[in-house]
């Protein structure tokens, strides 16, 4: 029986789609006030049958750090993917980050070792990697704390947890996507950045990254699990693109118009500040960090060499064309 964590989050809730349509049996781990519901959504762009595939899942509310759920949420369990994190780049939640990236991971680890599962399969994110001025590869090590993102430290910690599982005996594949595009989750991810180019933004970074798309990302990790590929991890990029080139893309399938304003570092810091007074004075999640605001206006070129290599037909989808898939349910 296959374990998801995380079924109500983006990559969880297409990667259920994919493998409930397989035939599979399969149990998904939810945390309490998740909306199940987007999950049906989800199903229903891609199926008619949308409901009888969501009630072929055996769900189970379960924290990653509630033990006792979480240990019969592995009850029978052969392949485990590991789904769930907790997203933020606000300094002041750290210690979430850390509790559900990496203790959280922790203890998916130890129950796969308790229960012999026979293969583990992790989603991380191109945030672990270290930094290069030409091309980051699976090679390019992380270089350290300075400078980086609480959510990059937390999911290099869990990768950790993911090596140690290596190392006492589950075979197991981290995957670091890139910015997953997809739809239905329009309030955060890069889901928020469609909401906010529909309002017409107007300014851009000069920065640029790697996007996947969900479906991508998904079918990626299903070959992967099925190949005999065990203890390696893999970039998931599709393309490279600048900021602009993406937020042009996403504005034209839209049909507003495209942001045309660079937004310089003092823009950039004025946001920064006014992101953390509403913070402060109106207790709004913070949006923005100084480690994100460097991020976005630095140049990362990713390769996906590997994946392309070890899974000989695997093919990434164009992002314009996710763009334009993504765009046809936004709301």
């Amino acid at each position: 029986m296959i374990l998801v964590t995380g079924g109500t989050g983006l990559v969880g809730s297409h990667l259920l789609l994919k493998l409930v349509q397989q035939k599979q049996p399969i149990r998904a781990t939810y945390r309490k006030g998740s909306d199940l519901e987007r999950v049906k959504t989800i199903f229903s762009y891609h199926s008619k049958n949308s409901d009888s595939l969501y009630k072929a899942i055996e769900w189970i509310e379960a924290d990653l750090n509630d033990l006792p759920n979480l240990t019969l949420a592995f009850d029978k369990i052969t392949t485990v993917y590991h789904c769930a994190a907790y997203i933020s780049f606000d300094p002041s939640v750290y210690k979430i980050l850390r509790d559900t990236n990496i203790v959280g991971t922790a203890n998916i680890v130890n129950l796969c070792i308790e229960k012999k599962v026979q293969k583990l399969c992790h989603v991380s994110s191109v945030a672990t990697l270290g930094y290069a001025a030409d091309v980051i590869t699976e090679d390019t090590h992380w270089q350290g704390n300075h400078n980086q993102s609480v959510y990059a430290i937390s999911k290099y910690g869990a990768e950790m947890e993911i090596w140690r599982a290596t190392q006492e005996g589950i075979p197991a594949i981290i995957v670091n996507p890139g910015v997953i595009i997809g739809p239905g989750f329009w309030n955060r991810g890069s889901g928020l950045l469609f909401k906010i180019i529909s309002k017409k933004q107007s300014y851009f970074t000069k920065g640029s990254t790697g996007f996947i798309g969900v479906d991508d990302v998904t079918q990626a990790m299903v070959d992967l699990m099925a190949s005999k590929i065990e203890n390696q991890r893999y970039i998931l990029v599709a393309e490279n693109l600048s900021h602009h080139e993406f937020m042009t893309n996403v504005a034209k399938q839209l049909g507003v118009n495209p942001p045309t304003k660079l937004a310089t570092k003092y823009s950039l810091c004025l946001a920064l500040c006014l992101d953390y007074l509403q913070s402060k004075l109106l207790g709004k999640r913070r949006r923005l960090s100084k480690a994100l605001c460097q991020t976005l206006t630095k140049t990362y070129n990713f390769s996906s060499k590997k994946i392309k290599k070890d899974l000989k037909t695997f093919e990434f989808t164009p992002i314009s064309q996710v763009i334009e898939q993504s765009c046809q349910y936004f709301f």
